[in-house]
C-alpha cells in the first residue's frame, strides 16, 4: 500500500489568494529552464506547494503522480508491467520536453519573450506539433496563430523602420552628431518623411544615436564693484517682435590644451536668435566686447534705437564699452548680480556652441582649433542649425519666412 504524502507545513497556516496561485504559474511557465524549486524560493513558498498549483492549472489532481494511477493493461500484460510501461514513457516525454527548454533558451537572450516563443514555435512545429510545444512553452495556440497570420505587416514595418533609420543616421551625421529627436523630427519632415517624434526616438534607441548634452559651466563674469551698472530692461524677457530692437550678449571661454583658453563674446538678436555678431581673443579685457558690438553693427547696417543686454561683467560694465555703446545707439541693459536667469539666452548659447563642438572632449587641441570651430559652428547655427523656439528653423530661415531682410554674417576681427 502506497504511504500517503506529507502535507507541507506550510500549507496548515497560509492561505493564498487565487490571484497569487495563478501568478506564481504564470511565473514558472515563463521562465523556460528554470526549476519548480527556483521559483517557489524567489516567492517564498514551498516547492510542494507550488508543484500543487501548477498540477491544479493543468488539470491534475494536487499531490497526484504524472502516471495516471490505474493504467489499463494491454492483452497478455501484467498491471505492473503496464505501469513500467507507462512510466518509461513519460520519463521519454519529459526527457523531450528537457530537450525542448533548452533549444527554446537560446531564443530568450533578449528582446520581447512571447515573440521569442512564437518564433520558436514556428521553426520548430514540424519536428513537435504546435500543441506540444505551446503547452511546453506557456504559451496559447491562438497567440501563437495570431503572431504567424500578421508575420507579412511585421515584416513590412521592419522594413520601413529600417529604411527610417538610415534616414535617421545620416541626419544625426550630418549635424555632426548633434541633433537630438525634436531637431531630427523637424529635418526629416522637411525632407518630406512625415513621421511621429515619438517614432524616431524609439528608432535611435534602437540604434544607439542621441544628441549632445549640457557639459558643466565655466564662471567668465567677473563683476567691478566700482562700475556703474545699467538698469534691468529685458526683465526675463527673451523676445522681441521685430529684428534689431532687442540683443543680449555674453563671453564664454574655450579651453585648449596645455595652453590659455580663448574666449568668445557674442551678440544674440531675440527676434531671430540670430548670432549677429562675435569676436573671439586669447584675453576678456573691454575690447572683446566691443569687437562683438561692432561686427553686429556691421552684419545689421545699424544698432541705433536698440537695447544690449548683458551680465554685470567688468567688460559690459567698463567706460568703454558704454562709449561704445553710445556711439552706436544702443541703449545698455543688464541683468541683477549672480542670477544666470536673467541672461539665460546667452547662456544657452555658450552651452550649445560647447556641447556640440567640443563633444565630450575637455579641450581643443590648438588655439586653431578652437578657432576654426568657433567660426564654422556660428555660421551653421544661423545658416543650418535648427532652432526649438523658431519652430525648428534656422535664425536665418526664421527671418526670411517673415521677409526680413538678410545680410551675411561677417566674422569679427
Amino acid at each position: 500500500m502506497r504511504r500517503a504524502r506529507p502535507v507541507p507545513q506550510e500549507s496548515v497556516g497560509k492561505h493564498y489568494p487565487s490571484e497569487f496561485k495563478a501568478d506564481a504559474v504564470a511565473l514558472y511557465r515563463s521562465r523556460p529552464g528554470a526549476t519548480i524549486k527556483s521559483v517557489a524560493e524567489d516567492l517564498g513558498v514551498n516547492t510542494e506547494t507550488l508543484r500543487n498549483w501548477i498540477r491544479a492549472a493543468d488539470g491534475r489532481r494536487p499531490g497526484a503522480h504524472s502516471v495516471p494511477s490505474a493504467t489499463v493493461p494491454a492483452r497478455g500484460q501484467s498491471p505492473a508491467d503496464a505501469e513500467v510501461a507507462a512510466l518509461r514513457k513519460r520519463v521519454r516525454e519529459l526527457e523531450e520536453e528537457r530537450d525542448i527548454l533548452r533549444k527554446a533558451a537560446r531564443y530568450f537572450a533578449g528582446g520581447d519573450a512571447l515573440v521569442n516563443r512564437c518564433q520558436f514555435v514556428d521553426d520548430h512545429q514540424r519536428r513537435y506539433g504546435v500543441k506540444r510545444l505551446c503547452t511546453i512553452l506557456g504559451i496559447a495556440r491562438s497567440s501563437f496563430y495570431y503572431w504567424r497570420k500578421t508575420a507579412p505587416d511585421r515584416a513590412a514595418r521592419h522594413a520601413d523602420d529600417a529604411k527610417l533609420a538610415g534616414r535617421i543616421r545620416a541626419v544625426h551625421a550630418g549635424s555632426d552628431g548633434t541633433y537630438g529627436v525634436p531637431r531630427i523630427t523637424a529635418e526629416l519632415h522637411d525632407q518630406g518623411e512625415h513621421v511621429n517624434h515619438k517614432k524616431v526616438a524609439r528608432i535611435m534607441r534602437g540604434i544607439g544615436l542621441a544628441g549632445l548634452r549640457l557639459r558643466r559651466k565655466h564662471r567668465t563674469t567677473i563683476p567691478d564693484p566700482a562700475a556703474v551698472k545699467a538698469a534691468d530692461l529685458i526683465g526675463r524677457d527673451f523676445t522681441a517682435d521685430l529684428p534689431n530692437t532687442k540683443y543680449v550678449g555674453d563671453i564664454t571661454y574655450l579651453p585648449v590644451a596645455g595652453a590659455k583658453p580663448l574666449y568668445l563674446a557674442t551678440v544674440l538678436d531675440l527676434y531671430s536668435r540670430r548670432l549677429a555678431g562675435w569676436a573671439i581673443a586669447d584675453h576678456m579685457r573691454a575690447e572683446l566686447v566691443i569687437d562683438a558690438l561692432a561686427a553686429a553693427e556691421r552684419t545689421r547696417g545699424s544698432l541705433n534705437g536698440a537695447i544690449f543686454h548683458s551680465d554685470h561683467g567688468a567688460q559690459y560694465t567698463s567706460a568703454a564699452f558704454a562709449d561704445a555703446c553710445t556711439a552706436a545707439g544702443v541703449t545698455r541693459s543688464m541683468s541683477a548680480v549672480g542670477s544666470s536667469a536673467d541672461n539665460a539666452t546667452a547662456e544657452s548659447w555658450n552651452a550649445a556652441m560647447k556641447r556640440e563642438t567640443l563633444k565630450g572632449a575637455k579641450a581643443w587641441p590648438t588655439t586653431r582649433h578652437a578657432r576654426l570651430a568657433a567660426f564654422r559652428w556660428a555660421n551653421r547655427y544661423n545658416t543650418v542649425r535648427r532652432h526649438s523656439r523658431l519652430g525648428q528653423r534656422s535664425p536665418l530661415a526664421y527671418e526670411n519666412l517673415f521677409n526680413e531682410p538678410s545680410t551675411t554674417l561677417q566674422q569679427a576681427a
